[in-house]
């Protein structure tokens, strides 16, 4: 009887045995050395030399060496390493000799001379310049043509700028030295930058001002933590603190603490359906002085007390409106400017009006002496009025020279200059001395770098630079140096528009930030790196 207590299991299939991988045949140096000989011998009666045999081996195989050694390492034992190492301290005569003989074929492939010259390559093939695509490769006019070789490094300097500059692992050790020279000069920088942290007084130690390139720095604009839905008519830096002003046609006047990196805003006032034409800070920054367009009324803000306070009527004052005016060094009064070319004096103390003055034509500018005794009228006909302001006594008149319609004038905190801005673009910097004794004063340099009307002229504290604009045109605004009289080259900056159109401009108490209000709602800073003070 069959047992039927046992399970089958399935029938396996024998794995196949994997093979063994084979081995490569041992190299043996005597039987390689007897083949060489072997084919050499053969060569030979060919007709072939030795020396280009080993050029032929030695450019298919490499050098004897080399090959040795690969052939060691794919071998991996330690028996042939022995035999190799005998073989070749055998043969070390031999190679020393055989190297002298591969060195002057080499040589004498380095030193061929090219089969032919191209005499196409040596012309320097020219590139017209003034084609779309490429006219923004241009520095000047100068370059309308350029050779070939010249654009194609053009173009590669344009392409690493773009990129950031050339990488780090492609830099050699001079650049690497230059990079790290200029950014220890920007370390210094960012410690000068570190004064602007404290608020208050300082005393300015700056030397005398280079011309040509006015070292600065673009920083984040002075409205930025609230920029003016229309456009900008003032800014103004406060007399003392470390803050700047704005207003504009958006009916707000607003305040920014200044850093160059944040600026913070302090304070926003809005004024209802009063459109701020000008804006000013009394000479101790505690009021504000606001006038609109089409108003009599003006306003007065009390900084100290948080205040805002209407003047709807002045007591003596026979004017629709009151738009354009001038505070007085002393800060005791305004100077307001009428119509028909009247002047009036106000005195804050009372708001009303304690004299007039009277000029031929319509007052375009007004502009006060360093101690506020003397203000210097541009009139709309050509002629500049000195007006003594304590007798009302015109002391000295003159002509602008070449001007037919003046638009602005502008005095030095130093008394040294005056400048005057007219129709045609150009601005004739005087002598303060000349035009209050001479009748026919001659202009020390007339600036002719706008081309249309110039509507703002500001000298900085120091008196070593003179800001122009015209609000007719964009980026219509110089920098004069006034030691030299020559315009800095490198502002505003060229093929990137910043500034737009201007209509007021500023600088800071010591000179260390430069401001600007645009028709952008904008006000564009910008830090002076001579000077080390706000």
């Amino acid at each position: 009887m069959e047992d039927t207590n046992f399970i089958k299991l399935p029938v396996t299939e024998d794995k196949k045995t994997a093979k063994k991988r084979s081995r490569p045949p041992r190299f043996d140096p005597e039987e390689e050395e007897r083949l060489r000989q072997q084919n050499l011998k053969r060569l030979a009666v060919l007709g072939e030399e030795d020396g280009s045999v080993k050029r032929l081996e030695t450019l298919v195989f490499g050098a004897e060496e080399e090959l040795l050694e690969r052939l060691v390492e794919e071998e991996g034992g330690e028996e042939p390493t022995r035999g190799l190492q005998l073989e070749d301290e055998d043969s070390e005569d031999e190679d020393s000799g055989d190297s002298e003989s591969d060195e002057e074929p080499h040589q004498q492939l380095r030193s061929r001379k090219a089969a032919w010259v191209d005499e196409d390559d040596e012309l320097e093939e020219q590139v017209d310049m003034r084609h779309r695509y490429r006219r923004d490769l241009m520095k000047g006019e100068a370059e309308s043509v350029m050779s070939k070789q010249k654009l194609q490094q053009r173009m590669k300097e344009q392409f690493q700028k773009s990129m950031g500059g050339t990488p780090s692992w492609a830099q050699t050790t001079d650049h690497k030295k230059k990079k790290k020279k200029k950014a220890h000069d920007d370390d210094e920088e960012e410690e000068e930058d570190d004064l602007l942290r404290t608020t208050g007084n300082f005393v300015a130690s700056s030397e005398s001002l280079p011309s040509g390139i006015l070292r600065m720095k673009k920083c984040l604009h002075a409205n930025s933590a609230r920029p003016s839905e229309d456009k900008l008519t003032t800014v103004q830096f406060h007399p003392s603190a470390q803050v700047v002003m704005t207003a504009g046609i958006d009916q707000s006047v607003s305040l920014f603490q200044v850093d160059g990196k944040t600026n913070p805003k302090i304070q926003s006032i809005h004024l209802e359906r009063f459109p701020v034409h000008k804006a000013r800070f009394s000479p101790d920054g505690e009021t504000v002085i606001a006038t609109s367009l089409r108003n009599k009324m003006f306003y007065l803000y009390d900084m100290m007390e948080g205040r805002v306070v209407p003047v709807r009527s002045v007591r003596g004052l026979n004017e629709a409106r009151v738009k354009e005016f001038s505070v007085c060094p002393d800060g005791g009064a305004l100077l307001l400017t009428g119509t028909s070319g009247y002047l009036h004096l106000l005195t804050l103390k009372t708001n009303e009006v304690v004299r007039s003055m009277k000029i031929n034509g319509d007052v375009s500018g007004v502009a006060f002496s360093r101690d506020g005794s003397k203000a210097f009228i541009n009139s709309e006909e050509g002629e500049v009025y000195v007006w003594d302001v304590r007798s009302s006594r015109c002391l000295n008149r003159f002509t602008d020279d070449g001007c037919v319609k003046g638009t602005s004038i502008a005095a030095s905190p130093n008394g040294r200059y005056l400048a005057c801005g007219s129709q045609a673009g150009v601005v004739n910097v005087y002598s303060q001395e000349a035009c209050l004794n001479s009748t026919n004063p001659k202009p020390l340099r007339a600036v002719m770098n706008l081309l249309t009307s110039a509507t703002s002229l500001s000298f900085n504290p120091s008196s070593d630079i003179l800001a122009i604009a015209s609000r007719v045109e964009d980026e219509a605004v110089r920098l004069v140096h006034l030691p030299s009289l020559t315009v800095f080259s490198n502002f505003p900056v060229a093929k990137r528009k910043i500034a737009y159109r201007v209509s007021c401009l500023d600088f800071s108490p010591h000179s260390g930030f430069f401001s600007l209000a645009n028709n952008k709602g904008h006000a564009p800073l910008f830090r002076l790196l001579h000077y080390n003070d706000f």
